[in-house]
């Protein structure tokens, strides 16, 4: 699992594979159980996660408890919740395994001492969040320009292995659509996945 790790950052950084590998070394790998909730909406986010392995979802939870899923994460994927700017710091989201997870964890009270301790990791973790940070606007850009149809082809082209692994109701919410018109939209396309 920590060879996921070391690859990743190689595309991030130029650090030598010794230190590298000794960046792997020193982080906390913890498996947990699909259902698992990570961070409840209205706590403090303590922790950050890099996926080795399974799929975290980003939701929310309106006043009535509906539920309304803003992302997937799965492999090679890092999930923080940046809220610094907000008076409160206390996250607007809920993140929860939707399978079993294998999660590399960082405590976010230890990173200036963390990046401190490790010359080249700020800079390796800039580039990781610039990239995230790109990827989002794009797709958010997408997904506003677009139909239903249209967002649930992309989906299909773009990250089709979410198709399978997560539950329709979820997928529907992901894409701005209720289960029922997802339905409808796979039906008219063919689509026999799920």
């Amino acid at each position: 699992m920590k060879q996921i790790l070391i690859n990743y950052m190689k595309k991030y950084s130029d650090l030598s594979e010794a230190e590298l590998n000794k960046m792997a070394s020193d982080v906390t790998i913890v498996p947990y159980q699909k259902g698992t909730v990570l961070l409840q909406q209205g706590e403090i986010p303590a922790q950050c996660y890099f996926i080795l392995k399974g799929c975290i979802r980003k939701y929310t939870v309106n006043e009535s408890g509906k539920e309304t899923t803003v992302n997937f994460y799965t492999e090679e994927q890092s999930v923080t919740i940046f809220n610094q700017h907000a008076a409160d710091q206390v996250s607007k989201y809920s993140l929860g395994c939707v399978e079993d997870c294998v999660l590399v964890v960082g405590d976010l009270s230890m990173q200036q001492a963390v990046y401190d301790e490790t010359p080249g990791l700020e800079t390796m973790i800039l580039k990781m969040i610039e990239g995230d940070m790109g990827a989002m606007h794009d797709d958010y850009a997408a997904f506003i320009s677009s139909t239903p149809e249209e967002r649930y082809q992309s989906l299909r082209e773009r990250r089709p292995n979410l198709l399978k692994r997560v539950p329709q109701h979820q997928l529907a919410s992901y894409l701005g659509m209720t289960p029922e018109s997802l339905s409808r939209i796979k039906k008219r396309l063919g689509s026999s996945q799920i």
